[in-house]
Order: C-alpha cells, then structure tokens, then sequence
C-alpha cells in the first residue's frame, strides 16, 4: 500500500522570470511503482529519506539509493529508479533560467544523478513549506514556491555527506591562509595535491576555482576593514595579501564595482554603529546594509 500527495502548477512567464518557478510538489511513501524509464523537460530533486532502491542513468550503469540520498532528474536525461517498500520521498518540480547558474556553482549535479546525504530534515522541511504554500487560493503561490526552491537548493547543497555541514577541511584551510601571498601551486603544496587537484577540490566544495575563492575572501575582508576602521587603502592591501596597493584598488574596483576610497564613503553613510549629527527624517530613514561578501 503506498501514500501519495501531490500538486502541480503552471507558473506564468513572468514568475520564471524570477529565475526558479516550482511546477510541483509531492510526498508520497510504501511501495512505489518503479519510474520510468521516462525523460523529463525540467528538473526534478527527488530526496529519499527512508528505505532505498536502484537508479539506472542513460550510461545504463546501476547505482544502489541507500537513504537519506538526493536524485537529480534533469531535462532531457533518460531515468529509471525502483524504490523498494520502505522508500519515503519527497520531490520539487522545478525550472527556469537560474538553473544554469545553479549548475555551474555546483549546486545541481547533472553528472551525478544519486547523492548521499548527511541528513534530509532541512530538505523535507523546505519541501513540506512548498507543500502548505500550494494549497488551493494561495495568492502568492507562484512567487513563495519559487523562494522556496531557492532554499531548496541551498539546503540540499549544505546536506551533501561528502561535505562537512560547515564545509570541507581544503576550504578551511584556504580561508585561513587566504592573506598570504601564496600562489595556487603554493597552496595546493601545502596540502600535499597537484594544482588540478586543488582545483577539482575546490571546484567540488564550492563551485569555484581556487583562484575566485581565495579572491572571494581577500574582498570581502577587505571591505569589513573599509567600512569599520580608518586604515589607509594601502594598508588594507597590504593585510588582505596584495603588496600593491595600485593592482589591489584596481582589483577591487573590477570586481566590486567602485574604488576602495568610494565604498568606505558609501559605507560610512550606512554601516551601524556609525554616527551622523543630522536629524534622521522619518520619511527616509538611514538604512542598514549587511556586509556584502563578493
């Protein structure tokens, strides 16, 4: 005997504008028809949080599904997997332009149809939120599915068991020594790996080359050190890594879209703490940005 609840929409074209439109949601337990083989024109996150099975790709190879494990089903990639009597899943239908970016960052694996998990509770909760959002006259349906499908992504990314929850010891490490003047076949020495390994690594754990992660940390230090001391730009440079304050502020200007100098003022003007002896107007009150890591 099996159990299935599910519901479908039809987002209209403006709402996959907003870059992931949820076109499904299902949870269904006991024993399960086997799916497929079958292809879709969309992708599918199936999450199996009790129980197991098989999954058979286009390369025909079979793959054992032992829960909690995830199953990406993306368009245009044949599929076929038999849950055995004890699987309990929960799955989101979904598309739009953001998948592209999704994929690239490593957060949707197309080449890696079954994923182990650490834990599927963030998972499921995330998809039993799709579930009560898509009851029937819900006004904002279409938008708060498509929110929550972006969250989705994010929890799945963060239960991935080849991955500590906070990340792998390779990014620590890389965090910790990302002021140093060190070149990516420096670090990768230090780890005992190739500069392709160091790549392949990091590319895994966060969808990246080494190269724009390093380059992601030194900024964003660099920016706290802007907004919240009165150190010269050449002295930030130095402490982030760089010896040249000219390439740092050029830098910093490509990738952050303003020169050093002129994102402190922006800053002064909004960081808290901060302090002004003009009367706030209560119809344009000063607002807070939260520090923005590049």
């Amino acid at each position: 005997m099996h159990h299935t609840w599910m519901r479908y929409f039809s987002p209209a074209p403006v709402h996959h504008r907003l870059g992931l439109a949820c076109l499904g949601v299902g949870l269904q337990h006991g024993e399960l028809p086997t799916v497929g083989p079958r292809t879709l024109d969309h992708h599918v996150a199936v999450v199996v949080s009790a129980g197991g099975g098989w999954f058979r790709g286009p390369d025909g190879r079979h793959h054992t599904v032992t829960a909690p494990a995830l199953l990406w089903l993306t368009p245009g990639v044949p599929h076929h997997y038999g849950p055995d009597p004890s699987w309990d899943e929960c799955f989101v239908d979904f598309t739009g332009p953001a998948t592209a970016t999704y994929t690239e960052l490593g957060y949707i694996e197309p080449d890696r149809p079954v994923v182990p998990l650490s834990d599927a509770t963030g998972a499921r909760a995330t998809v039993g939120r799709i579930a009560r959002a898509a009851r029937r006259g819900n006004p904002l349906l279409e938008v708060e599915t498509g929110a929550a499908v972006h969250e989705l992504l994010v929890a799945l990314r963060r239960a991935r068991a080849d991955l500590a929850p906070d990340g792998d010891p390779v990014l620590h490490a890389l965090a910790r020594d990302a002021f140093q003047p060190l070149s990516v076949a420096e670090h990768a020495a230090r780890h005992g790996m190739t500069p392709a390994e160091l790549r392949a690594a990091v590319r895994r754990g966060a969808g990246r080359s080494p190269k724009d992660y390093l380059l992601g940390i030194r900024l964003g230090r660099a920016k706290e050190l802007l907004a919240a001391t009165e150190l010269p730009v050449a002295a930030v440079a130095r402490r982030v890594g760089y010896d040249d304050p000219a390439y740092f502020s050029r830098l910093f200007t490509r990738r952050v879209g303003m020169a050093p100098v002129r994102f402190r003022e922006q800053q002064g003007r909004t960081l808290p703490g901060g302090w002004s002896d003009r009367i706030p107007d209560p119809d344009d009150p000063p607002m807070i940005e939260p520090p923005h890591v590049t």
